[in-house]
């Protein structure tokens, strides 16, 4: 299995408050790609929200290959935004893709 950093784009449709923001970064912790080489290395945040409700998550996700681990990644954040109490309709996400590969090889 392999580490891979995945970002799931999408787009809030109602006000992400800091109740809600709490929740979902407290359901997508597990998945923080703080945890690999790579997330260190860049600083990447698990959530970044940019004005308009556009949003990226970005996810450490252990899987086979590529495309297990996009699948994966779209899986855990739309239970993350299910949590926090978004419905797909309120926060539909985009095509899940690869952001690098935590690789010890």
């Amino acid at each position: 299995m392999t580490a891979y950093v995945i970002t799931v784009p999408g787009t809030f449709l109602r006000t992400l408050d800091a109740d809600s923001r709490a929740a979902l970064l407290r359901a997508l912790r597990p998945a923080d790609p703080q945890h690999t080489a790579l997330g260190e290395a860049e600083e990447l945040d698990m959530l970044t929200v940019n004005e308009g409700g556009t949003f990226s998550v970005r996810l450490e996700i252990e899987a086979d290959n590529r495309r297990g681990a996009e699948a994966e990644a779209k899986k855990v954040a739309g239970a993350a935004l299910s949590e926090a109490g978004f419905s797909a309709d309120e926060a539909p996400l985009g095509p899940a893709f690869v952001t690098g590969i935590d690789s010890e090889y």
